[in-house]
């Protein structure tokens, strides 16, 4: 097998898996899930994945690559800390219109029983996403366009955990207004309950 053939062999099987974790959780499949939709054999997924806890952390590594990555179009495309986060928002809006979870969050609900390998990455995926909006909130509040009560990060944390819960209800009752009420009560907060001003361009 060349090497671009199981590069993309690897890739494919990783968004099959990672679509899996966003729906069911990663307890609630197997390889002979993936192997039943690449219509491949299992051993071929041993190959490229030895494990499923190696598969799992693949899966980790690449959600929070692509996730910074994100967090860098957004930065790059404006400077305004408003903007920034409603950006920030509709990453996570855009996974649950696919009525799929965030990768990182579902994991969470399987914490007590992921290896360690695996709750450290996604450890580092919630803190890396902290460390960023508390940037932006800071440089946000030093400009004069939020005024929330507080320090960045403990505001960064609840955006996190707000955002990541309100996913979990949306989802489980049906209703995705109800992540759309949150984030905006989110905004208003991070805004010192100021109402929304119109949008500049940039």
């Amino acid at each position: 097998m060349s090497a671009k053939r199981s590069s993309n062999t690897a890739d494919k099987i990783l968004d099959i898996a990672e679509k899996l974790v966003q729906v069911r959780g990663f307890n609630a499949f197997s390889y002979a899930d993936i192997s039943q939709v690449l219509k491949i054999q299992k051993a071929s997924l041993h190959h490229h994945f030895v494990t499923k806890s190696a598969l799992g952390q693949a899966l980790i590594t690449r959600y929070r690559k692509n996730f910074q990555a994100e967090l860098q179009l957004i930065e790059a495309s404006s400077e305004s800390a408003v903007v920034r986060l409603e950006r920030y928002i509709e990453l996570y809006a855009q996974v649950l219109s696919q009525n799929r979870m965030c990768l990182c969050g579902m994991l969470a609900t399987d914490i007590a029983t992921l290896p360690k390998p695996m709750r450290d990455g996604v450890a580092k995926f919630f803190a890396e996403n902290e460390v960023w909006l508390s940037r932006v909130l800071e440089a946000g509040r030093e400009e004069g366009a939020l005024e929330f009560e507080g320090s960045p990060e403990s505001v960064a944390s609840l955006f996190v955990s707000s955002l990541e819960g309100a996913m979990l209800v949306a989802r489980g009752n049906g209703q995705p207004k109800l992540f759309q009420d949150v984030a905006r009560r989110l905004l208003d907060h991070a805004r010192g309950g100021r109402p929304k001003r119109a949008r500049r361009a940039g």
